[in-house]
């Protein structure tokens, strides 16, 4: 059997590592003499990973294929940057070519950026059976491109592996049929337990040096040794794309935020570029109690959590992170495909979207919330072992 997987954005890495480690693991497995597969026709699993490109910045893919001991991609499309239709329509021309030569059984695409959409309508136009892991995630949002991104490969694919039973009744209300739905957990949970031990003995000083932007280089010995802190990620752009609204937010972090809680933020090239636009980056650059940092590896990212008094954001992948490791979180979006990591699903945290009102309002409720770890079901750190068992055993 061949799979070409596909990743195209940092958040596929993540998906992908447990998978290919769950191929070998799989191929290891048949190799046994007393292999459970041996006489009934199993076959090995010959896998291909291919990386669109998409993400083209060192610091933004090339630190998190080593921190997740992702091999190499055998394929490396360079798409680069663009619209979105642009990225798209370049992925599929390059990736037709790929499918035609390489003839897989399957594609598996993982998640919601544009190679996900790319790949799979390619694949079904080629007659391939494609695997959705992640499907049936649902933000209602339709302004969201990576909305439409989930919904037209959720139609198109074969067998969708769903992270969370929400996302399994998403796909049965779209009438999915169920034998190609089946609830397998989260593989961001696979990479998060695989690689926490690791992450645990990274120095906080050591990832402030190793990232720090020059302009804050004065505040080096303050954030390295504070016992609590803040993180902030936030690049969509609904927060970061009009002027009134990222002002609005910059003013509140910097004016109140910071006062009760030091901020640590990895900062998306894009929101820089926008604060420079909009004149309000030397006020994110001289606030005292707020260090900004270049984009960081999977692996920094995962220590600061893992200490992190609080977390703002507008990631998906870092709501369910802070939801298992505990981090009370505020979602800065006013909806999200994964309600399984908000409170009144049993998830960490909040949704307040860009309401500088709700926003206060929540944070106060952070700062007095416990660090309380929540694993929603099949949040196990096995979902990948479950991805290649459904793929294995699919029948039309």
């Amino acid at each position: 059997m061949k799979i070409i997987s596909v990743v195209g954005a940092r958040p596929n890495f993540m998906k992908i590592a447990p998978f290919i480690r769950a191929i070998e693991n799989y191929n290891k497995l048949l190799s046994t003499p007393l292999s459970l597969g041996e006489g009934l026709g199993v076959r090995p699993i010959n896998h291909i990973l291919l990386h669109t490109g998409q993400h083209y910045d060192g610091r933004m893919s090339d630190n998190f294929f080593t921190d997740l001991g992702i091999p190499a991609p055998q394929i490396n499309l360079e798409i680069g940057s663009g619209t979105h239709a642009e990225q798209v329509g370049q992925t599929m021309i390059a990736f037709e070519k790929v499918l035609k030569q390489e003839k897989p059984d399957w594609v598996v695409v993982v998640g919601d950026v544009n190679a996900t959409l790319a790949c799979s309508v390619t694949a079904k136009k080629e007659g391939i059976k494609c695997c959705h892991i992640e499907a049936g995630l649902r933000s209602g949002d339709m302004n969201m491109p990576e909305e439409i991104n989930r919904l037209v490969t959720d139609r198109l694919s074969d067998l969708l592996l769903t992270p969370d039973k929400i996302s399994s009744e998403n796909l049965r209300k779209e009438g999915t049929a169920e034998n190609k739905i089946k609830f397998v957990g989260n593989v961001m949970i696979d990479t998060l337990e695989f690689n926490r031990e690791k992450a645990a003995e990274l120095k906080i000083k050591d990832i402030i040096q190793a990232n720090i932007l020059e302009e804050q280089n004065d505040k080096i010995n303050f954030f390295s040794e504070l016992n609590e802190f803040g993180l902030i990620t936030m690049h969509r752009p609904s927060n970061v794309d009009v002027k009134e609204i990222f002002s609005a937010i910059v003013n509140w972090i910097t004016e109140d935020a910071t006062l009760k809680l030091p901020f640590i933020w990895p900062i998306h090239p894009r929101t820089v570029k926008q604060a420079k636009e909009f004149g309000i980056w030397e006020k994110l650059i001289s606030c005292k109690n707020l260090l900004l940092l270049h984009p960081i590896g999977y692996l920094e990212m995962l220590r600061l959590n893992m200490q992190a008094k609080a977390m703002l954001t507008d990631s998906g992948g870092l709501q369910e992170e802070c939801c298992v490791l505990g981090t009370p979180f505020l979602t800065l979006r006013w909806n999200t495909e994964r309600p399984v990591t908000l409170l009144e699903h049993g998830g960490a945290g909040y949704l307040v979207g860009n309401n500088i009102a709700a926003i206060k309002r929540d944070f106060e409720k952070l700062l007095t919330e416990p660090r309380t770890p929540k694993r929603p079901e099949l949040w196990d750190g096995h979902a990948a072992e479950r991805c290649v068992e459904e793929i294995v055993k699919f029948k039309d």
